[in-house]
């Protein structure tokens, strides 16, 4: 998308947008402010290939392997992003063709932190888009199987605007040069310490039911929904931990052996909130949405106690 900010606000000045400001709750059963998204699970169709890639590209670092689920994480730490299965026949897509994932996003500390993976991404030769978006600013890369992926780094909350109960976000031209500067003189050494799993966004065949599944019976609210073809939705007041958009126009579900999104995580504070969010879905834990995404429900202390395993 390529929309632009005065496209889609006009000339009015927006409003400061403290959290609370803006969004539309759903009428009940609201997700907890503290929710977090865990890893993803993707599969791919070459694992070796994959995990190349990941390390040369995005800098993240195996730190498990249990049959053929690899778990990678940010250098030196045990906080997993992704976990990567290769399954015998599994085919590379072409992006946009399939329902399901549009990317991953990954959430970097710094603005300092963008810039050295803007120059890392140069020095290596690789490709990626970039847009500003007024909450945050973004590249766009694309994993050897056609499988999007975001990195990118929020802007201050007391910089972001909304337009009435609405947060204003767009795609402005991202100022690379700027970026750069910001940088400073450190080299890139793969993901920093801190590094999260942002948001998700997924292609959806209907923005209407996007948004009664996953806002009035998951529980996110609604927070940018005049972004032309896209519903944008989080908790806690964040500008999306969860984008739906209807661009891949006559894609279809994946089939078994297209490389894809396996599943989501989202992480409730405690256990008790976690029961109380997946009694909406019958007590199930792991949830499909109307077009076959999956997601994970869990618990912050079931996420601890994974890590201490590994």
């Amino acid at each position: 998308m390529t929309t632009r900010s005065d496209d889609l606000f006009g000339a009015d000045r927006p409003d400061a947008a403290p959290p609370g400001s803006y969004g539309r709750r759903p009428a009940q059963g609201r997700l907890p402010d503290a929710l977090r998204l865990g890893p993803v699970h993707l599969q791919v169709s070459d694992l070796d290939r994959t995990l190349a890639w990941y390390s040369e590209t995005l800098g993240l670092a195996e730190i498990s392997r249990d049959g053929g689920v690899v778990e990678l994480s940010p250098p030196g730490t045990r906080d997993v992003l992704v976990r990567v299965e290769a399954r015998p026949g599994t085919r590379p897509v072409q992006p946009g063709s399939r329902l399901g994932l549009y990317h991953f996003a990954i959430l970097l500390p710094s603005r300092t932190d963008l810039g050295r993976f803007v120059r890392h991404l140069g020095a290596i030769g690789a490709r990626a888009g970039a847009s500003d978006h007024l909450v945050s600013e973004a590249l766009y890369l694309t994993d050897p199987d056609g499988l999007g992926i975001e990195v990118y780094a929020d802007r201050p909350r007391s910089t972001w605007r909304r337009d009435g109960d609405e947060l204003m976000m767009a795609s402005d031209p991202l100022d690379v040069p700027d970026l750069l500067r910001a940088a400073g003189e450190e080299p890139w050494r793969g993901m920093p310490a801190g590094t999260v799993m942002g948001h998700l966004h997924l292609h959806v065949g209907d923005i209407a039911r996007a948004g009664q599944f996953y806002s009035d019976q998951l529980g996110f609210d609604r927070i940018v929904w005049r972004y032309p073809g896209a519903l944008f939705m989080s908790a806690g007041g964040y500008h999306h931990h969860l984008g739906t958009n209807i661009w891949a126009r006559g894609a279809t579900r994946p089939g078994e052996q297209d490389a894809r999104l396996d599943h989501w995580t989202i992480v409730l504070p405690s256990e008790e909130e976690l029961a109380q969010v997946a009694a909406r879905f019958e007590g199930q834990r792991l949830i499909e949405d109307p077009w076959g995404t999956r997601v994970k429900l869990s618990s912050l202390r079931t996420t601890e106690a994974e890590g201490r395993e590994r």
